[in-house]
């Protein structure tokens, strides 16, 4: 990092930043331009419905309420995504804000992946809200043509109120009377493109994205400020966490995982995404258990074929589903407490996540089984099977967003690219260029503008230790946020945090804190780097240091004993080590602390 090719790397990565700064600036500028009637407070209909959840909501699925309330609450559009696991309560944050938009005579389009879970969230929204005045309507290809055009003509006069569809919504015959709000479930399985044509629809409408395990883009939006972010991490009161095992293909082991669902009278889903030998898997798996009932799902089959085997296996008349990912979203069956998945490193997390999702669904213990045969899987499908098996448990879907950030980077935020820059330097360097250059188009000091880069070498063990941190991504977390330390405000900040969470401080830790404050002080007197020996602490100054803005005589004058000046370079004086203090580090922070008062 401390070479020339690094430099340029950084920089050009700096010039992309900035084009995207400027960019974002633009589409952000304008969406804040664009004005809406500020939504009223809660009206009596909406407590109502708030009064009729037969569930006790849990404390974040309220706080999400309550930003979105906040949100609609201002006078120009929503832009918000809920991230929480699967079956957290998304659905229910979603219809309350759906609810809120049809009660000012507005109307709602629900956007979701597949045909089975338009079906799931119509039926959702037809019963929670069958005592209100609102229409509800379904589009998708289980409607026939007929269905579909008496649709549209009820969606363009304004007769249905809320509209739940598949891409179906995206085509160019679809009209709204008045659009207000567009809800996309399950937003990882859109691309850019689609979800701006959504948005080109009607500029002024609000958006609320809903996911388990956002894309990495639209979390890298979300973190850099581009959009609002509600979590939802509290688990619904008795589910368990679901067991998840890497295990190389063995048909035995298949043989046992399903004997073992069956015989506490489960059923399973066992994953296989290849459409045209996905009969042949089943042919292979009927040899292995002759006597269990079988069947097959899949994208190609027609709408009623599909409907007819997911009925079927809703009412157990099926022991084992072998299914392509059209399974991946929203499905909800209790009994299915079994998940196998074929070929697992060819999925990516967030699919890998989805598709555990549909299991454990209740207070039953669940298995997920992730199979492999290629003994050779590249690093990043590692990673995603071992992330897969560290985050089983509950609540676990936005670590997952944030590991598959990690390993495949953040990609374009505008453009559909994956790669790039950020790959190139880090997802935390770009992240922080990106808000510098942010800043500097808005003309908005930033406080890293503020904190020069102040190089400390000294002699002092400065580290988290393995053992008061075991989880290793939490401790780079936060020799993250120890070296992000702008003021000395926030080192009290970070150490409470710490010690909230880990306990007692050690001493390295500790001298971390102390690095951080020296650097603070040292950038505030123009210092830029600081060295040691035996003897003697080396404050060398900034080249381009104004002198005169620095009382020289005075300091002289009361430091003569302690510091010599290096006559071979003007920008450096030596500070004497004071055998005062036992820690010579605590007497550095002092100095630095008082050289202030000579800064005019």
């Amino acid at each position: 990092m401390d070479t020339f090719a690094w430099e340029r790397v950084k920089n050009r990565a700096r010039e992309e930043a900035s084009a995207f700064a400027k960019e974002l600036l633009k589409l952000y500028a304008q969406r804040a331009q664009t004005q809406r009637e500020p939504y009223p407070q809660m009206s009596l209909l909406e407590k109502d419905l708030a009064d009729s959840f037969v569930y006790e909501e849990t404390s974040d699925q309220l706080k999400a309420i309550e930003d979105i309330n906040n949100d609609f609450s201002k006078p120009y559009p929503m832009e918000r995504l809920i991230c929480g696991d699967v079956g957290f309560g998304k659905t229910e944050v979603a219809l309350r804000a759906a609810f809120k938009v049809v009660c000012q005579s507005k109307q709602v389009a629900l956007l979701v992946p597949t045909t089975v879970l338009a079906e799931q969230h119509f039926n959702t929204f037809v019963n929670r809200l069958a005592a209100f005045p609102v229409k509800v309507e379904v589009i998708s290809r289980f409607q026939k043509p007929t269905q579909q055009k008496k649709i549209l003509h009820e969606l363009k006069n304004g007769i249905i109120d809320i509209i739940v569809g598949t891409h179906r919504l995206l085509q160019q015959d679809v009209e709204f009377k008045e659009l207000g709000l567009l809800i996309i479930d399950e937003e990882h399985r859109f691309g850019v493109k689609q979800k701006e044509k959504i948005k080109q629809m009607k500029k002024n409408i609000d958006i609320l994205m809903l996911s388990a395990t956002p894309i990495p883009r639209t979390l890298s939006g979300a973190l850099y400020g581009l959009r609002d972010l509600s979590l939802i991490e509290t688990q619904p009161y008795g589910r368990l966490p679901i067991e998840t095992n890497i295990s190389f293909y063995d048909s035995k082991l298949i043989k046992n995982i399903i004997e073992a669902e069956l015989s506490r009278n489960g059923q399973v889903f066992y994953v296989y995404n290849r459409v045209e030998t996905i009969l042949n898997k089943a042919a292979e798996i009927k040899t292995l258990l002759p006597d269990i009932k079988l069947d097959v799902i899949h994208g190609q089959m027609k709408a009623q074929e599909i409907e007819k085997v997911m009925w079927r296996f809703l009412n157990r008349e099926i022991d084992v589903l072998i299914a392509t990912t059209i399974i991946e979203s929203g499905i909800d069956i209790p009994t299915v407490n079994t998940m196998i998945i074929e070929d697992a490193q060819n999925f990516g997390l967030s699919q890998l996540h989805q598709l555990r999702g549909r299991i454990g669904r209740e207070k039953q213990k669940a298995y997920c089984y992730l199979l492999y045969k290629d003994k050779d899987i590249n690093d990043d499908a590692i990673k995603r099977l071992e992330a897969m098996k560290n985050f089983s448990e509950l609540g676990s879907g936005y670590k997952i967003a944030l590991k598959d950030l990690e390993i495949r980077g953040a990609g374009g935020i505008l453009s559909s690219k994956q790669h790039g820059f950020v790959r190139d330097i880090g997802y935390e360097m770009f992240a922080r260029l990106l808000e510098e250059e942010g800043h500097k188009v808005r003309g908005i000091p930033s406080k890293q503008e503020n904190k020069h880069n102040v190089h400390v070498d000294i002699y002092i063990d400065a580290f988290i230790p393995q053992d008061y941190i075991e989880d290793e991504d939490i401790r780079i977390l936060f020799y993250r946020k120890i070296s992000n330390i702008c003021a000395c405000e926030e080192v009290d900040d970070v150490r409470n945090e710490l010690k909230d969470r880990f306990g007692k401080i050690p001493e390295t830790v500790e001298n971390l804190f102390k690095i951080a404050q020296i650097k603070i002080n040292a950038s505030k007197v123009f210092v830029e780097r600081i060295s040691e020996d035996k003897k003697f602490y080396y404050i060398y100054f900034r080249k381009d240091t104004n002198f005169d803005k620095i009382d020289s005589i005075k300091f002289i004058t009361d430091y003569n004993s302690l510091v010599e000046f290096n006559r071979t370079d003007s920008f450096c004086f030596k500070l004497i080590k004071s055998k005062i203090y036992l820690n010579f580090i605590d007497y550095l922070i002092q100095f630095l602390k008082e050289f202030i008062r000579y800064i005019k």
